[in-house]
């Protein structure tokens, strides 16, 4: 048992975003091809996680070509509260973009400011908007006055290596009205690479007066999420790439804060009966043609770490399966091993 009971038991106070009030301060980070209804579901039934985001969505797609945009709103009332996550440069459209996915039942609407994808950034859209301070706390303004939902923002500790951006626009952001900031502690250089700066996160945290500030980066365990909270004084954990392939990681986490005691990852057949549940909720809920989801479900599933060790067998027939056949079938066969 953790030395550090005690105060575990202090920080799963409800996360509150504006008039929102989230039951656990665990969220889920939006991420582009993984973070669709089905891993959103998969965490809260598997318990621990307070809040969802989708996946990131073009404002400019939303205005000019709305058949495609709603093949990506996927989210549904049973889930709320649900962030919905726009990208955009020009306050305008992303403004435009906003009240469409209000009226289709965001409860929350989150600014992407993040992203380090050069087809993104070059455009000046993701974590290049923090290049300008100013410019990035215009598009929080605009969204703030243009829907009554709380409006959040994702981002980096800043776009250039070195130069921190996210306390200067923290600031700006909470003055203008926004609900809640996430700060991704790495620069939009080092993409996923090297180790968090979780002192970026307590920087931030200490600059706005009462706004939320949830961290994420390097999150992989109970421990971790309690050692960033008692770091950084953050108000919530935002789990990413940690939770791929380990949807349970959540409840897991929430077990640990609550008790101080670090729960055994499922076994191989669990994880496969768990990746069929990914599998079948993905193809029963997605708006995407059922080819493309497959397509999809080849990189998700093989986050779940199925093969025995020192093999790569499975994921290497999952990386190349071609319907829903061949993944269930996969699947079934692990989940039904005795290993």
């Amino acid at each position: 048992m953790s030395l550090m009971l005690t105060p575990a038991k202090t920080v799963l106070k409800p996360l509150q975003i504006g008039h929102i009030a989230i039951d656990t301060p665990l969220t889920l980070a939006p991420m582009a091809g993984h973070s669709n209804y089905a891993l959103r579901h998969l965490c809260r039934e598997l318990g621990g996680c307070g809040l969802v985001c989708t996946e990131l969505i073009s404002s400019s797609i939303v205005k000019n070509s709305r058949k495609r945009a709603l093949q990506r709103f996927d989210w549904r009332a049973s889930e709320s509260p649900v962030a919905v996550q726009l990208f955009g440069v020009e306050p305008h459209i992303v403004a435009e973009a906003a009240r469409v996915v209000v009226d289709h039942g965001a409860d929350i609407v989150d600014i992407n400011m993040g992203c380090w994808v050069p087809k993104i950034a070059k455009k000046g859209g993701g974590a290049a908007l923090l290049r300008d301070v100013k410019k990035a706390t215009a598009v929080v303004d605009a969204l703030v006055k243009a829907v009554a939902v709380p409006v959040t923002v994702k981002v980096r500790s800043g776009f250039e290596d070195g130069v921190v951006t996210a306390v200067p626009f923290a600031v700006a952001a909470e003055s203008v009205g926004a609900g809640a900031v996430a700060v991704h502690a790495r620069f939009a250089g080092q993409e996923h690479g090297g180790a968090a700066d979780w002192e970026v996160i307590a920087a931030v945290a200490d600059a706005v007066s009462a706004m939320p500030i949830i961290g994420n980066g390097d999150v992989h365990s109970g421990p971790d999420a309690l050692r960033m909270l008692q770091s950084t004084a953050c108000d919530g954990v935002m789990v990413g790439r940690a939770a791929l392939g380990r949807p349970w990681l959540f409840h897991h986490i929430e077990h640990y804060l609550a008790t101080g005691i670090e729960l055994p990852e499922p076994s191989r057949a669990e994880r496969a009966k768990i990746a069929l549940r990914h599998a079948q909720l993905t193809l029963e809920t997605t708006r995407l043609p059922e080819r493309v989801a497959v397509l999809e479900l080849r990189g998700q599933i093989s986050k779940y770490k199925l093969d025995k060790p020192g093999s790569a067998r499975v994921r290497n027939r999952l990386v190349r399966i071609e319907t829903s056949a061949d993944l269930e079938g996969i699947l079934h066969e692990v989940a039904a091993a005795s290993d």
